[in-house]
């Protein structure tokens, strides 16, 4: 039987994130300007051949899954990539800083600018809409952050970790992790996340406070052809 992760993005817009869902029975899609996550049911080609009617002009759509993607043939492959999906491998502990604070739809400007440096991932200026946020500030700017993205029944993603070029080596990416991965934990839920597989640093990182390889993932980054 296959694992609620192994589809992550079809099972949240399937369950916990099903409001957010465009599309039917056969393919679903986060709205472009929360998340460009899509996914198909499965690999028949009544769900390819909706998965191909999800995107218009030049949106582009990513596809996360264990195994081979199966692509439409309408569809043109920008990007591939191996993906490490990894899971807390025990409950967190909720910790408390000062240094930590929730960011809102206020900060959503400076978030952005933030993972536009440092390339954390897709993140767009509705990222908040999917989970909450916190930040650290220095000075009034924003230097580090990380929140929740992907849920679905009994898991919920970590996502958007990343922290300026200028204030790395102080462990405040270690801190907000440990935070975000408490707060998941406090409410039930077990914290997943994924990283790309050469990214031997962060992934170090992780399995350092607490998460396992759970899957080898592949994501692929699509498009209409021009």
């Amino acid at each position: 039987m296959n694992h609620v992760l192994d589809r992550p993005i079809w099972s949240a817009l399937q369950t916990a994130h099903a409001d957010f869902a465009e599309g039917g029975q056969h393919a679903r899609r986060y709205p472009p300007s929360i998340v460009p996550f899509a996914a198909s049911a499965d690999d028949t080609p009544e769900s390819l051949g909706a998965l191909e009617k999800l995107p218009s002009g030049e949106e582009r759509m990513f596809l996360v899954e264990a195994g081979p993607i199966a692509i439409p043939p309408s569809l043109v492959v920008l990007m591939e990539a191996p993906v490490t999906q990894m899971v807390a491998e025990r409950p967190h502990e909720k910790i408390s800083d000062a240094r930590i604070q929730p960011l809102t739809e206020a900060d959503a400007a400076d978030m952005l600018e933030l993972a536009t440096l440092t390339k954390p991932g897709p993140f767009t200026l509705r990222a908040q809409s999917l989970g909450r946020f916190w930040g650290i500030r220095q000075e009034s700017r924003l230097v580090a952050m990380a929140g929740q993205r992907m849920r679905q029944i009994g898991f919920i993603e970590l996502s958007g970790l990343c922290t300026h070029p200028d204030f790395q080596g102080r462990g405040l990416g270690s801190l907000l992790f440990r935070f975000v991965a408490g707060e998941i934990a406090s409410g039930g839920d077990t914290a997943y996340l994924h990283a790309y597989a050469g990214n031997t640093s962060a992934i170090s990182l992780y399995v350092a406070h607490g998460f396992v390889v759970r899957s080898e993932m592949n994501m692929c980054v699509v498009k209409r052809p021009t």
